[in-house]
């Protein structure tokens, strides 16, 4: 057996196959290139579904890391440290907030921001008690634990798994007039992904992200955007919602913060929101900590210069100018903004994206029919050509 065998078989046996990955074992990556146990280079283009946005082992930031495995990596939230109160601080200031709640996993953001709409509708809004709901959008995908899947509509994230938490609508995603038409006096929060990325890179009509603020506030509701995949300039803007000039009450962060090194999210809201968490009624032991401060404090500083919002607006054009010139019997549609797109193919996915493989990139099908692509950003245009050209092979089997 080969090394890639005998690795891949002690998966198979010992894992819960919960994921169906190539068939690929990496040893090392720099960039934008991965290397296999058998010496094998190849060019992500997935780049961790946006967690490695600044590439692999990013100089900068794996120089925050090493200057803080030197100091302190972890006091739980029982104490502060040098690094929490900048982190907070620089972050509430990058998405014009005024409070941060530190989180690992972007599923524990998601949960802290349902958990957050619910108290602040209870203790602000003035909702009785109990009557509390959310509304949701089709397609949605937030994360896995039990609350986040009840309201999802995707069957294998889903089934299997009742009793499922109530106080969940779900309505059409793009449908102003649905999501108008489910809004109540008891609604405290519109959750939505300003692009919907496991469910195939799906941008919403131009227009519904405005309507959506505009409901939220007409109705008193909180507008919770989900930027875990498209923020921190996956889209060639820090945020997604940028797009359409709209600012939510609530940012939800994760993948792209911890700078592909470990977990860090965060769920960031002015005052009048966070503030009505009180010590003990929420909490983390490893949010917030330490040696996540420093790696996001680094991401931040990234982030403050443009120049990965400008590489994600320029390479994302060349991106989809490309991509739209594929042959349409083999794509039947390309969506999304910066270097971010699902190309929707006539046929199943999969044996595409073991194609690119054998040609020496990474990608990754998602709902069968949908090859996603989410380079990391510091990707050069020749190496992003030369993915494209493998694409093109690829397609033609």
């Amino acid at each position: 057996m080969t090394p890639t065998d005998q690795l891949r078989a002690m998966s198979e046996e010992h894992s819960a196959h919960n994921y169906h990955p190539l068939p690929i074992v990496v040893a090392e990556a720099d960039g934008v290139w991965l290397t296999d146990v058998e010496g094998r280079r190849y060019l992500d283009m997935l780049a961790a579904y946006s967690a490695v946005n600044f590439g692999h082992r990013n100089p900068r930031l794996t120089a925050a890391v090493k200057r803080q495995l030197d100091r302190v990596t972890l006091v739980s939230r029982a104490f502060d440290h040098d690094q929490f109160g900048p982190f907070v601080s620089e972050l509430a200031e990058l998405c014009g907030k005024d409070m941060v709640l530190p989180m690992n996993s972007g599923a524990e953001a998601v949960e802290t921001a349902l958990k957050t709409a619910r108290k602040w509708g209870y203790e602000v809004k003035g909702v009785p008690a109990g009557q509390a709901n959310i509304i949701t959008f089709e397609g949605n995908f937030h994360g896995r634990t039990t609350t986040i899947i009840s309201f999802s509509t995707d069957p294998d994230a889903h089934d299997s798994y009742g009793p499922y938490t109530p106080g969940f609508r779900t309505v059409p995603y793009g449908d102003a007039e649905a999501l108008k038409a489910a809004m109540d006096d008891a609604t405290v929060g519109v959750l939505i992904e300003p692009i919907q990325g496991e469910a195939g890179v799906n941008v919403p009509p131009s227009g519904f992200l405005r309507a959506v603020r505009e409901l939220c506030t007409a109705r008193g509701a909180l507008m919770i955007a989900d930027e875990i995949q498209s923020g921190l300039g996956r889209t060639g803007t820090t945020f997604a919602v940028e797009h359409e000039g709209v600012v939510p009450d609530i940012y939800i962060l994760g993948k792209a913060l911890g700078g592909g090194i470990m977990p860090v999210s965060a769920v960031v809201a002015d005052r009048d929101v966070l503030g009505v968490f009180k010590p003990g009624q929420h909490g983390s032991t490893f949010g917030g900590n330490p040696l996540a401060c420093a790696i996001g404090r680094e991401v931040i500083a990234m982030l403050k210069t443009g120049e990965f919002q400008e590489r994600s607006r320029t390479l994302g054009a060349h991106l989809h100018e490309r991509l739209g010139h594929l042959p349409g019997d083999l794509v039947r549609e390309v969506r999304g903004r910066g270097l971010w797109a699902g190309v929707e193919l006539h046929g199943r996915a999969r044996p595409v994206s073991e194609r690119l493989m054998g040609l020496g990139v990474l990608a990754k099908e998602t709902h069968e029919t949908t090859l996603r692509l989410a380079p990391p950003l510091v990707i050069e245009q020749d190496d992003l050509d030369w993915a494209l050209d493998q694409l093109e092979i690829a397609l033609k089997g």
